[in-house]
């Protein structure tokens, strides 16, 4: 059963936009701290934003000043908005919930998505 659905990934140029969609369950989205990861080519998985149920955001410091991770709790979803990115930013974008921000900064989660594909390339 797929309790993470993301959506929202793609191809874009260099300093274009994108922004990535987490709908779930109001659950799980009620109790749990949400964020997006990252998994480049041959990297490991990486937390890239993280948002407390209150909204709350930190960021990788390759990200800060570029994404922004927000929640809307009418919709029970989570969003990433990707602003000016750059080809090191390609890669698989999963969607994970957790106990705490603190918690999926180092890879802890209840549930985690299926991913998107985002593609920044001229």
């Amino acid at each position: 059963q797929v309790q993470l659905v993301e959506s929202g990934g793609g191809l874009v140029q260099p300093g274009g936009s994108l922004r990535l969609s987490c709908a779930t369950s109001r659950s799980i989205f009620s109790i749990k701290a949400m964020g997006w990861y990252r998994q480049a080519p041959g990297k490991q998985r990486g937390l890239v934003a993280g948002i407390t149920k209150d909204g709350s955001a930190n960021y990788a410091d390759s990200v800060k000043d570029r994404f922004t991770i927000s929640r809307d709790n009418e919709k029970n979803t989570v969003y990433l908005q990707m602003n000016n990115l750059k080809p090191e930013d390609t890669g698989v974008y999963y969607c994970g919930a957790g106990p705490s921000r603190k918690l999926l900064g180092i890879g802890v989660t209840d549930y985690l998505g299926q991913g998107t594909q985002v593609t920044v390339s001229s």
